[in-house]
């Protein structure tokens, strides 16, 4: 029986400092496992703990230093209810949200924001319009992903001072508004410029994991040769001077097409 009794002691004594050293466990120690898992990213003057805890630097796989990150996760994760916020602050991109895994495959995110340069999508292939310049500030009210893809969305943003480069031009386009909804799998984003602006411009996207399509009417206010050149490469104009482009690619989208506007934004 003292065997017994002293043996439980034991284990009761473990299991307390076991949860102890978990409960204040410093996020410097952990490290080791989980860069491996960021893609090249490394954390540098780490200070807190893995529940509350920030990264003085992050560090690109290119060496460049990308900014501060800041993260809160919840105790209830040790019994398998993840709930996190984070906030990363860096002087070309900068984003906050709130998280929650609902199971293996869905994760809820709640009041998430991101300003961003879009000149740090210079690394990444351009698309045929360009690389988008200006400040792109984003809201996402709510969203449920499902294996990554969202089933359930509600956003909206702000392109400010939206342009694009091409042919070794910078080409304005004025400010842009955005929304975005998803219900069911299927994602549908509308956009419009703000008024007065060089371009005037309507546009909506349809995405699922089957197929997309594009469908935009552009129109320059202005007799600017850069934007009006830029919209020749898009498509030929409509009498008006409209340019209507439909697009479409995946499964279940008809082909791909770019029009003559057939009527006036």
């Amino acid at each position: 029986m003292k065997y017994l009794r002293n043996t439980l002691v034991g284990l009761a004594l473990l299991a307390v400092l076991v949860v102890s050293l978990l409960w204040f466990l410093p996020a410097r120690w952990v490290m080791p496992w989980i860069e491996p898992q960021l893609n090249g990213l490394r954390l540098q003057q780490i200070d807190g703990s893995v529940w509350d805890g920030d990264a003085g630097e992050v560090i690109g796989a290119d060496g460049r230093r990308l900014g501060r990150l800041h993260w809160q996760l919840s105790r209830r994760a040790l019994l398998g209810d993840v709930r996190m916020r984070v906030a990363f602050d860096g002087p070309r991109l900068g984003f906050s949200g709130a998280m929650r895994r609902l199971s293996d495959s869905r994760v809820a995110v709640d009041d998430f924001r991101l300003h961003a340069d879009l000149a740090v999508l210079d690394g990444y292939p351009p698309s045929p319009w360009g690389r988008p310049r200006g400040e792109l500030r984003l809201t996402v009210e709510h969203a449920l992903l499902q294996g990554g893809w969202p089933v359930q969305l509600q956003a909206h943003g702000l392109w400010r001072h939206a342009a694009v480069h091409a042919a070794g031009n910078d080409v304005a386009l004025g400010d842009m508004q955005i929304t975005a909804q998803a219900q069911g799998g299927v994602v549908e984003a509308r956009w419009h410029d703000a008024g007065g602006g060089p371009l005037h411009v309507t546009g909506e996207l349809q995405l699922s994991p089957l197929g997309w399509r594009l469908d935009s009417t552009l129109r320059a206010r202005q007799t600017d040769r850069t934007l009006q050149r830029w919209l020749a490469r898009l498509g030929p104009a409509s009498a008006d001077g409209s340019v209507r482009i439909r697009q479409s690619g995946g499964l279940a989208a008809p082909a791909t097409s770019t029009e003559r506007g057939d009527r006036s934004p």
